[in-house]
């Protein structure tokens, strides 16, 4: 059953690490990925808030985590997602998982990281000086998942 976390409140990027890494037992491999609040394109970044709809959404990563278990035979996986007003610089997500072997590893956890970034049922709005907007879906994101559909 992998584990799904979604909070408000910073995390501890090792610690969360650590305590997943330590429960795996015939695991080759550990892959890990921390998505970070960067400043927008143009410079000016103030604030990010992210809004989600509790239940739906730890329902949704459940799903996609059990997929990528069944389809790159993982041991494990674990995602947890921030919600709310973050600066730059701090973790916004975090997905690690565990496999007997690195390729497994790696692709699983990043079928994840394209998930999140284009389906996961969270949505986003960026504070600037020159007031808020909603942050749009990009084509570039739909494309990486889009691969994963064809075999990837």
């Amino acid at each position: 059953m992998p584990g799904i976390v979604v909070q408000a409140e910073p995390f501890d990027m090792g610690e969360r690490l650590n305590r997943f890494a330590a429960r795996q037992e015939n695991a080759g491999a550990v892959v890990s990925f921390c998505g970070i609040v960067r400043d927008v394109a143009g410079g000016g970044l103030q604030a990010m808030e992210i809004e989600h709809f509790p239940g739906m959404t730890e329902k949704a990563l459940s799903g996609i985590a059990g997929q990528a278990m069944a389809r790159w035979s993982l041991k494990d996986a674990f995602i947890l997602h921030r919600y709310g007003r973050m600066g730059q610089g701090e973790t916004i997500m975090m997905v690690a998982t565990a496999a007997r072997h690195r390729g497994d590893a790696f692709a699983a956890a990043e079928f994840l990281m394209d998930y999140l970034k284009s389906r996961a049922p969270f949505w986003k709005k960026e504070f600037t000086a020159d007031g808020a907007a909603w942050v749009a879906a990009r084509d570039e994101d739909e494309e990486a998942l889009s691969r994963w559909s064809s075999g990837g």
